[in-house]
């Protein structure tokens, strides 16, 4: 059995719903469902004996012990955090709070709970930290990709708090020995990505009419992952990943912000055109660029293939299309998480969009 924390988000239930898919063994689901948690991107799971809900906080730290004792897992995989950049600089408390000091309670139980383990499922156990590619800061237009040897150098709270957090799952396994990996990962993208992120949130307002609102110029790079490959990257690193080590996971995808879009649009004007003919790109609207955006992400995943024999299955266009149809199939789940308090939000950080 594996215990997930934030197992309702975007990659914590894709990574759930491939879990009970591809393996017979259960998995201990905790989430505290804010806002991006969302309980209907795991009704396919209502009945499946395999999956063990539970409602909580990774900071709420007699619950993560009870749920360690109870359960004994053999491992943890850890994808709570709060993790919208946007949303971190408007109110950053949040960020400090689960990323920083929700970890660290997070690792203090699972340390007490692994002290305590037989010598043969201590040394078997897993801490498994996933992470983000921007705790590394923004790269020139020509600089090499992110390595893992790079040093940190955030450059948002969000981020800032990430780093943090990576910085204690080290510290836990240089000082206590407690066994972890920590993961990486390039922007995700793909089913169940609540529509605040740049993808869905365009494919939702191309779909209402509204505009597609672009930050600046459009020409900020990221590196495309699509979640299932990041899923089934983080299996084989909980299978296989050396202790204590660091593993970037990537889409090898770079693609400036205004050419995803402009591919979105293309795929939409195919697969669900608009009634007037004219093309879902007429509605990219250029915004204000938000404070400290960092201009490109670019993550090296070499050591990952090397050492561990993993690759991205998808492309960036392959990908990009099963995201695009998937959301056409899945309008009563978006219809569902778009609430009055989200497009309140989505105003207030985008104007009139």
């Amino acid at each position: 059995m594996i215990l997930t924390t934030g197992g309702a988000g975007f990659i914590g239930s894709n990574f759930v719903l491939d879990w009970c898919a591809l393996t017979d063994e259960p998995v201990i689901n905790l989430d505290k469902l804010t806002y991006a948690g969302n309980l209907e991107n795991l009704a396919s799971l209502r009945d499946n004996p395999r999956h063990i809900f539970v409602q909580g906080d990774i900071g709420d730290v007699d619950l993560v012990r009870r749920l360690l004792q109870e359960h004994q897992p053999r491992a943890v995989v850890n994808f709570a955090a709060e993790s919208h950049v946007d949303r971190s600089i408007h109110g950053p408390g949040e960020f400090i709070q689960t990323n920083i000091v929700g970890t660290f309670h997070l690792l203090e139980a699972v340390r007490e709970y692994w002290s305590g383990l037989p010598d043969d499922r201590k040394a078997a156990f897993r801490f498994l930290h996933v992470s983000t590619d921007e705790v590394y800061g923004s790269l020139g237009k020509d600089d090499p990709a992110f390595r893992e040897t790079n040093r940190y150098e955030p450059n948002s709270p969000y981020s800032a708090s990430k780093a943090a957090s990576d910085h204690l799952v080290r510290a836990y396994h240089h000082t206590y020995g407690l066994p972890v990996l920590t993961t990486n990962c390039s922007n995700n993208y793909g089913p169940y990505h609540f529509p605040e992120k740049l993808i869905p949130l365009c494919i939702h307002n191309a779909l209402a009419g509204k505009p597609l609102p672009i930050y600046g110029d459009g020409q900020q790079i990221r590196d495309w992952l699509y979640v299932k490959d990041h899923c089934s990257a983080i299996r084989r690193v909980l299978e296989r990943g050396q202790l204590g080590e660091v593993y970037n996971v990537g889409g090898w995808n770079e693609k400036a912000n205004l050419d995803v879009v402009k591919t979105l649009c293309a795929i939409l004007d195919e697969l669900s055109p608009r009634a007037d003919g004219q093309s879902y790109a007429t509605q990219i609207t250029f915004v204000t660029d938000r404070p400290g955006h960092d201009r490109r992400y670019a993550i090296d995943a070499t050591r990952l293939e090397r050492e561990l024999g993993w690759k991205p299955a998808e492309t960036f266009e392959t990908g990009i299309r099963k995201t695009v149809q998937w959301y056409l199939d899945n309008q009563e789940w978006v219809q569902h998480v778009t609430s009055g308090s989200y497009r309140a939000w989505v105003g207030q950080q985008y104007g009139a969009a």
